[in-house]
């Protein structure tokens, strides 16, 4: 009789290319999600995420169950709940996609070294990224620290592996496991910040399959501009999709070249910024908490709690981020040119810590993903990889007139400038009389929060002189 294989799902939400499945479907196989909140510590998944992880778990048990098995939950110290459970079973095998954050890494190394002293093996496989960050390296030998080099690398390495297929069937043993529930992924305050998040997404494979289809039939051809466009459906929304696993790069990128449509390679390049995330995390696992360039540890941010607050809450007097910042919180997404401008005024005009922007994405958007938010706010506040000229400070006004140039986006989110004429949405404050109650006037004027931010720099680069 084979010996069953405990398959261990974690940021793999999906039966289709899952090489951690592939090498165990034609044993029994335990299909297993543990959530394992304490090893995760400060980078547990904040409450946006979870909520889609409640749903996309559904998702998921539906599919397994469709092929003759049924997700098993459990709770608990991965280092613990994992041996036991293959003991149970009698597996010798636990599959799993390979995790990338520190704290992953560190608890991975545990549970293998348990699973080894009961004489069974943790097998990890590449599933979550299109190169694994362990053996890239430069010309020199080295990681890489910029993302030309790095993007040029991976397209001169030719086309990733196809997709793999669905298996038709599965079994295995029956052990009962937590229900849903009992891991208290959704919110207790009731059915209010994530209604709109219902609204607006389908977490699962399916729904991330038709996204998939959807983008690749409607929005490829000219992603390049429309990408840049906030009032219209330019980018791919997959980003949620692809930090859960529901989809996986692969497939995006085949799905992509098999379009065959003009913006096709600034797609591919959006997924290989996000490689380059994890290869930067990988190789920095302090890039979290810490910035890239230790020269920005001398940056005179002055942390603020009510200067965040407003930020957080859309109330910063810039129409265009005000309005990202509602979208945020009503859909838990805001798209990626706002999410730039957004945290380039905390940071540059309001002089905040990035690290506080990052916590409130992190705790805010569905799609929060370690590497790709903490390399994100990096290049933003200048400290990244690639951030180059470190200086850069966008101006909100001039990159809303540039990119949202009727106000539809702002008019759709920030409700109080609906009605603004359109030579006003993006500076009300200029109105005759003021921007109409209750919208606020600027924290800061443009000019005067570009100046704050070149002094801070200048003080900055003064405190490595010295």
């Amino acid at each position: 009789m084979t010996a069953p294989a405990l398959i261990w799902f974690r940021q793999d939400l999906r039966l289709a290319d899952h090489p951690a499945l592939e090498a165990a479907r034609r044993k029994p196989i335990l299909p297993v999600f543990l959530l394992d909140d304490a090893a995760a510590g400060a980078w547990r998944a904040g409450g946006a995420a979870r909520w889609w992880l409640h749903h996309s778990l559904v998702a998921l048990d539906a599919s397994l169950r469709a092929r003759g098995v049924a997700l098993h939950l459990a709770r608990g110290r991965a280092e613990e709940v994992i041996p036991a459970l293959a003991a149970r079973i009698g597996a010798k095998e636990v599959h799993a996609g390979r995790l990338h954050e520190p704290w992953a890494r560190k608890r991975d190394a545990e549970v293998a070294e348990r699973l080894r002293a009961e004489g069974g093996e943790l097998l990890l496989h590449s599933s979550a990224l299109l190169h694994d960050p362990r053996t890239l390296r430069s010309g020199l030998g080295r990681p890489y620290a910029a993302f030309t080099p790095f993007a040029r690398a991976i397209f001169g390495k030719g086309e990733p592996p196809p997709p793999l297929p669905v298996p038709d069937k599965l079994s295995g043993p029956e052990l009962p496991g937590l229900a849903l529930d009992a891991l208290e992924l959704l919110p207790s305050d009731g059915p209010t910040w994530w209604q709109g998040m219902e609204e607006a997404w389908r977490p699962g494979e399916a729904g991330a399959q038709s996204r998939l289809a959807r983008f690749m039939a409607d929005g490829l051809c000219g992603y390049s501009e429309g990408r840049d466009r906030p009032a219209i459906e330019g980018t791919a929304r997959l980003s949620p999709y692809l930090r859960w696993g529901e989809v996986s790069p692969r497939q995006a990128w085949h799905a992509a070249r098999a379009a065959g449509a003009e913006g096709d390679h600034a797609f591919l390049k959006e997924l290989l910024w996000r490689d380059f995330s994890y290869h930067l995390l990988w190789h920095r696992p302090e890039m979290p908490e810490a910035p890239l360039d230790r020269r920005f540890a001398a940056f005179p941010a002055v942390r603020d709690r009510r200067l965040l607050r407003l930020w957080q809450r859309g109330r910063t007097g810039f129409p265009l981020v005000d309005a990202g910042m509602r979208q945020l919180w009503h859909i838990g997404w805001m798209h990626n040119r706002v999410r730039m401008i957004a945290a380039s005024v905390l940071v540059k005009h309001l002089l905040q810590p990035w690290q506080d922007g990052a916590a409130w994405f992190w705790d805010t958007l569905v799609d929060a993903d370690l590497a790709s938010n903490s390399a994100s706010w990096q290049w933003v506040a200048g400290s990244g990889a690639d951030a180059s000229p470190f200086f850069r400070v966008f101006n909100p006004v001039l990159q809303g007139e540039r990119f949202d140039p009727e106000g539809e986006y702002i008019r759709r989110w920030v409700p109080e400038l609906a009605e603004v004429p359109r030579r006003f949405v993006h500076r009300p404050w200029e109105m005759p009389g003021g921007p109409p109650a209750p919208y606020p006037a600027p924290l800061v004027a443009p000019e005067e929060g570009r100046r704050r931010a070149l002094d801070a720099f200048a003080r900055m680069r003064a405190t490595e002189a010295a």
